[in-house]
């Protein structure tokens, strides 16, 4: 269900974007980034919010595959893979398993896509892991040129100039 890397030259960032930038333009482009992640994923949502006990998660995306008919939890990382992640990224996929999956549906599935892995590490890490997870790396090969960007009207002035009219 998975591949590794993921393209995200669809993507207009500037060199230096960070986490934030890369998932809001993910979001902007959501449709070209189903078809980067494959056949038969639907968008469930961003920053998806989940009661955990007491505690307020957030899960940067979560997705629903239709053909495996299972959520997958999508956490970006715009650094090199660390072993923490592993313990975020599967407590997410345990509580979207404990509190949105039906007793019809496959386990859940997650997914951490980052700047960079240890192919080695990562492996380990998978390995003990009860949920099934996956590490992929992604590669963006072109920017926006950082002057080129600056001279582009912002949004904020692009209403201004249409609300002129």
């Amino acid at each position: 269900m998975t591949k590794d890397p993921y393209n995200f030259d669809f993507l207009a960032l500037r060199e230096d974007y960070d986490e934030k930038e890369l998932k809001d333009a993910l979001m902007a482009d959501v449709q070209n980034f189903l078809l980067e992640l494959g056949t038969g994923f639907s968008f469930v949502g961003r920053e998806y919010r989940l009661e955990v006990g007491q505690t307020e998660k957030f899960l940067d995306m979560l997705f629903y595959n239709i053909q495996n008919q299972c959520y997958v939890v999508v956490e970006i990382k715009t650094r090199n893979y660390e072993p923490g992640d592993m313990g975020q990224l599967g407590t997410y996929v345990a509580a979207v398993d404990g509190i949105l999956k039906r007793e019809n549906e496959d386990p859940t599935v997650g997914l951490l896509i980052c700047k960079t892995k240890d192919n080695v590490l990562a492996k380990y890490a998978v390995n003990t892991m009860n949920v099934p997870i996956g590490i992929s790396e992604y590669d963006i090969n072109s920017f926006v040129v950082e002057h080129f960007k600056s001279s582009m009207p912002t949004i904020a002035e692009i209403e201004n100039e249409l609300s002129d009219k």
